[in-house]
């Protein structure tokens, strides 16, 4: 199993930042053009622990169909999702919010794992890992554009 942690600091209240991150629309805002993100689950999408949603994304020339699980959600403090189906063995993504008053700190936790388990270190080292942290990357550049004016 491989793991990501990401950690960053808003210019924003908890009030403003957590509410962003529980309305599901908002993660095509932040999520590169070129994975295809789209929400295929029909409105209105409430995020709430047991709720379900349904993405496509693609990952090269290939589209993929992604079926999300909210397991935790305690606002505004930390939600979690897994992945039920996709392109990924496993998928686990704690988003955990910490009240700094008029700024937010925001740590992101990802725990993944690849098919088929023999090749995915080499897989996770050479393709995977780079790919995930673009993401968050570009993660971080909208967020801050969002919230650090």
């Amino acid at each position: 199993m491989f793991q990501l942690k990401k950690i960053q600091i808003l210019d924003a209240p908890l009030r403003e930042v957590f509410p962003f991150f529980a309305t599901p629309a908002n993660l095509e805002k932040i999520t590169p053009d070129n994975l295809g993100f789209k929400i295929k689950t029909p409105s209105p999408l409430v995020m709430e622990e047991g709720a379900i949603f349904d993405y496509t994304i693609k990952l090269g020339l290939i589209k993929f169909p992604w079926k999300t699980l909210i397991t935790r959600y305690d606002p505004p403090f930390v939600f979690q999702d897994i992945q039920t189906f996709g392109p990924y063995k496993k998928w686990e993504h704690t988003h955990e919010f910490i009240d700094m008053g008029d700024r937010t700190k925001i740590i992101d936790t990802i725990e993944y794992d690849l098919f088929p388990k023999f090749l995915s270190k080499s897989i996770n080292r050479l393709f995977i890992r780079k790919r995930v942290e673009r993401i968050f990357d570009f993660r971080t550049r909208i967020l801050e554009q969002i919230f650090n004016k």
